[in-house]
């Protein structure tokens, strides 16, 4: 394979069709890993998360003229760090189809050569890059390590919304559609939506982070960087047609929203808010009961509550998956 280091992403805009290809049949395919999503993230390194400063180090890898690997990383010292790292990009990898992992990676190790340690986090359980890099570093005498982070719950849908209810616990069954018969017979019209039009995207987007922001948690989170951030990743993942924000309005007013990405099949559930002034018809539940249905009726395989092992999850009938973060020093 011939390797080529991009420190621009003035180099890598021609690869954009080429990149999102070859994702969609790499060991893992996520929205964290799309082309526009990682260019977004890289205007404001994640927010503020990191400095200005960073390094972009993305390595391409092609063979007989076609695109085989890609390697997302950028530099912080002597770290080489997967692109997205770490606090508001959920799944990352390297970005490479199955058979030609074990040779795009020797091949990425022998081509960089100016760091100390890899800290590549969020790789999920089940990706080969795990025991291809233990591989590696063990055949160099590097030290390696492999540390769980977080549980990331997801559930299978079987495509349709009964039969989804089914096969939760009977409790949580009777709760679900409970919430939603109250809240479809209360006495103000709840309704809710998908936000289809970029011309609501800029309001939409300021409602729904108002909404994340009456968690105490989640408004320090907000800062105006981040807020910023997240304007322009979520423009990118609208243009590219694969955002899903979701509301549910009492009276016309929103009580609940919900920030996710519809990609690959699957409904990617990035974060929530409510309002306080709603809580009596607990409108997160009653919209994420929606969002569930919706996405049975139209196909899509799976709902992922990606990192975050917060009650509800499990309530509504999600089983774990775990990400890593994968570390090798040198």
């Amino acid at each position: 394979m011939e390797y080529q280091l991009h420190t621009s992403f003035t180099t890598l805009e021609p690869l954009r069709a080429a990149w999102n290809g070859l994702l969609r049949r790499s060991i893992t395919n996520t929205p964290f890993l799309r082309y526009e999503y990682l260019k977004a993230w890289w205007e404001l390194r994640g927010g503020g998360e990191w400095p200005s400063d960073a390094l972009l180090r993305v390595v391409t890898a092609r063979q007989d003229g076609e695109l085989r690997g890609i390697a997302p990383l950028f530099q912080v010292d002597d770290r080489l760090l997967l692109l997205g790292s770490v606090e508001i990009s959920d799944f990352l990898d390297l970005i490479v189809q199955p058979a030609d992992l074990p040779a795009f990676l020797d091949g990425l190790l022998d081509f960089l050569t100016d760091w100390r340690q890899l800290d590549w986090a969020n790789v999920l359980d089940a990706s080969p890059t795990r025991q291809a890099l233990a591989r590696r570093a063990a055949a160099c005498g590097w030290t390696f390590s492999d540390q769980v982070l977080q549980p990331a719950p997801y559930i299978s849908l079987p495509g349709d919304f009964e039969t989804y209810l089914a096969g939760i616990k009977k409790k949580q069954r009777h709760e679900i559609r409970r919430k939603m018969r109250r809240a479809a017979n209360y006495h103000e019209p709840v309704t809710w939506r998908i936000i289809t039009a970029e011309e609501e995207l800029d309001a939409a987007i300021e409602a729904c982070c108002e909404l994340m922001s009456q968690d105490p948690d989640k408004q320090a989170f907000l800062t105006q960087t981040m807020r910023s951030q997240m304007r322009i990743l979520l423009h990118a993942a609208f243009r590219a047609g694969w955002l899903q924000l979701a509301f549910l309005e009492v009276g016309g007013r929103k009580a609940a929203g919900y920030l996710n990405f519809d990609y690959d099949n699957r409904i990617w559930v990035y974060n929530s808010g409510a309002h306080p002034d709603y809580l009596h018809l607990s409108p997160g539940w009653v919209l994420l009961g929606h969002l569930l249905q919706w996405a049975n009726e139209n196909g899509r395989h799976e709902f992922d509550f990606m990192r975050g092992d917060e009650a509800y999850k499990y309530r509504f009938g999600a089983q774990d998956r775990f990400v890593h973060r994968l570390r090798v020093q040198r």
